[in-house]
Order: C-alpha cells, then sequence, then structure tokens
C-alpha cells in the first residue's frame, strides 16, 4: 500500500480480520505476534475501521461475557449475566461497545429484552434495557437495533405500565434511556419512535409522576428524537416532530416541570428539551404563559449564586430560543431579565461559554 487513504473508513468483520492474520502466519512465515501488527498497519493504512475488531489472543471479556448471555437458557440466570455484562462493559477500554456490536450484542440484548418483557421482575427488565443501552452509541449499532425490531419493543415495554408509571419510574428511566440512545444520530430511529406514539407516552409520564420523579432519560429522550444529527439525510423531520409534541401538550408540561422544581438533578437536561420543542413564536409564547420565563429567570439568580455554570449556559441558552418571540422578548425586560442577565455576567465574567450565551439573548 503506498499511502493512507482518505474519505469515509471501510469496516471489516472480525472473521476479515482473523484472515489476514492467518495469511501473514501461514503464507508469509511470521509469527503471531508479528502477523497481528502487521494486520492492524496494513488496515489502518487501507482506511479500514478497525473499531470493534478484537486485535489479541487474549479472549476480550466483553465477548467472554456477552458469549455467556448467548449460551442462557434459565431466565433465572439472566439478571446476574446481564449486570456482570454492564459492569465489563463500563470497566473495559472504549472500543468495548463497538466490540460488542461488532460480535451480535444488540441483537443478542434486544431479544432478552423481548423475552423479558412480560417478566413480573420488573429489576431484569431494567437490567436488560441498561446492558442495551450500554451499546447504542453509533451509527452501526443503531442500525443493527432498527433491524431486529427494537423501537416496537422498548415501547411495548412502556405502553403496558402505562396505567403504574408512577410506580414505574425506575423501568420508564431505563426504557427512555434506550430511546435516548437510539434516537440520537438516527433520523430512521426517531421516525419510527415517533411512529409508535412515543410523545403520547411521554405525555403520560408527565401528567402521572410528580415533578420531582421525573425520569431523567425522559428529557435526554425529548432532546435526542427533536435534533436533528443524522448527517446522512439532507432533511429532517425534527421541526415536524417538535410542533407535534407541543400540540400534544409536552412544551407546558416541559415548563411546569421547571416551575415546580427548580433544585432538580435534571435541571439541565430540562432546559435542553425544553428549547428543543420550543421551535416556533407560539410554542415560544405558550410556554411563558405556563411560567416558564419566570423559571428560567429565577433559575439563571440561583446558578448565579451557587456559581453553577452548567445551570447559567443552560438556562441562558432556553431564555435566549424563548425571547425568539417579540411578545417574549417585552416579558423577559418587564421582570427585569437584562438586569438579572447583567448580574449574572458580572458572576461569570470569567467563563466565555456563559457570556457567548448570554450574548445571544
Amino acid at each position: 500500500m503506498n499511502g493512507a487513504t482518505t474519505g469515509k473508513k471501510t469496516k471489516i468483520s472480525q472473521a476479515s480480520f482473523d484472515e489476514v492474520v492467518r495469511e501473514n502466519v501461514e503464507e508469509l512465515g511470521m509469527d503471531r505476534k508479528e502477523a497481528i501488527e502487521d494486520a492492524i498497519e496494513t488496515l489502518t493504512l487501507q482506511g479500514v475501521d478497525l473499531s470493534g475488531i478484537v486485535t489479541s489472543d487474549t479472549p476480550h471479556p466483553v465477548i467472554v461475557s456477552l458469549n455467556k448471555l448467548k449460551q442462557c437458557v434459565h431466565i433465572e440466570s439472566l439478571g446476574t449475566l446481564l449486570d456482570d455484562f454492564a459492569l465489563v462493559c463500563g470497566a473495559s477500554d472504549a472500543s468495548s461497545s463497538a466490540i460488542a456490536t461488532q460480535n451480535g450484542g444488540v441483537e443478542t440484548l434486544t431479544s432478552i429484552c423481548s423475552k423479558v418483557s412480560t417478566s413480573s421482575d420488573s429489576k431484569l427488565i431494567i437490567s436488560s434495557l441498561s446492558a442495551l443501552s450500554c451499546l447504542l452509541c453509533d451509527v452501526h449499532s443503531n442500525e443493527a437495533f432498527a433491524r431486529c425490531g427494537g423501537p416496537d419493543i422498548v415501547v411495548a415495554i412502556m405502553s403496558s405500565i402505562q396505567q403504574h408509571q408512577a410506580e414505574s419510574v425506575d423501568l420508564l428511566n431505563a426504557c427512555f434511556a434506550v430511546v435516548a440512545a437510539a434516537a440520537t444520530g438516527s433520523e430512521i430511529l426517531k421516525e419510527s419512535f415517533v411512529n409508535l406514539n412515543v410523545d403520547h407516552l411521554i405525555i403520560n409520564a408527565f401528567n402521572h409522576i410528580p415533578a420531582g420523579s421525573i425520569p431523567p432519560s425522559l428529557y435526554d429522550a425529548i432532546r435526542a428524537l427533536l435534533t436533528s444529527d443524522d448527517h446522512r439525510v439532507a432533511a429532517s423531520q425534527v421541526f415536524g416532530y417538535a410542533r407535534r409534541f407541543a400540540k400534544l401538550g409536552i412544551a407546558d408540561a416541559l415548563a411546569r416541570s421547571l416551575c415546580q422544581d427548580l433544585t432538580s438533578p435534571s435541571l439541565v437536561s430540562a432546559c435542553v428539551a425544553l428549547k428543543a420543542v420550543a421551535v416556533n413564536d407560539d410554542i415560544c409564547r405558550s410556554v411563558a404563559d405556563k411560567g416558564g420565563i419566570d423559571a428560567v429567570l429565577r433559575c439563571i439568580d440561583d446558578s448565579g449564586e451557587h456559581y453553577n455554570k452548567a445551570v447559567a449556559r443552560s438556562c441562558c441558552s432556553l431564555l435566549s430560543k424563548l425571547a425568539g418571540s417579540d411578545q417574549n422578548k417585552s416579558t423577559i425586560v418587564e421582570k427585569k431579565g437584562m438586569d438579572r442577565l447583567i448580574r449574572l455576567s458580572s458572576r461569570f465574567e470569567d467563563d466565555p461559554s456563559v457570556i457567548q450565551e448570554e450574548q445571544e439573548i
């Protein structure tokens, strides 16, 4: 090979990599270690993406754990195996999820989620969903999730507990974590979840769960579903989804959530979610009518007092979006919003990221 290639990298299977190593040993007389090193160097120069490929003779702990899950025939043993798998994925290097995906991890875990979905053991379902969400981190894993009917399985689990959501917050949190991970960067999966009426499940959660107990991943799911982040498509449908969400009452529910729980650890996520929904003048004004601007200004005051940069940035960013409405601009001024922002800027004068968000208002 004369030089490295440019552009999009190609993927190969584990079998293809192993075949290159075998040829180096049998045809070129290399020892095993040298053969592996040469295969890595050659394929990398050829522009091959080796993420997810095991390049060592030592059995990878993720594959060992995954194989145990594949071979498990007793549902009683699944809980421990799933927890072990999640632990191994978390403890290993960043390539662990890619290795699991390359070796059928998404298909295996999606199948397990389907099998346990009707179980009375909610902890087992949560473990299955949590292990699955660990793997949904790139295009390849998300495509595998779509191919094996993942959205239908997750939505079916959430639908089965609609009447008991207040008692099933942990299970809902695990479900929405999968939605958030799967929808990130995938227009196809955003569309799948919306077509399955995930917005109805979201508003149902807001209506039946106290503000302080809303699953954190619900906010992440809203953000993922309404963010245009799939660069493979020319035009995203997320603007239409946001209007649909708002029409159903999700923007108003997010505004109420902000007003009712200003000290929530999910405050930043809630602000990001509300910003994603507030896509036009009508929605922005509706949020203001529900007390959203009051809540954001109080959060801005609190973030300055407690020197919380993350909250300051997210609240300023949300206020900037709401100020897209001329009526809201007047409301912000009437509530001495500019004075409060000046105080905030003096508190964070050494942080350009906060100042930049303020200047957008």
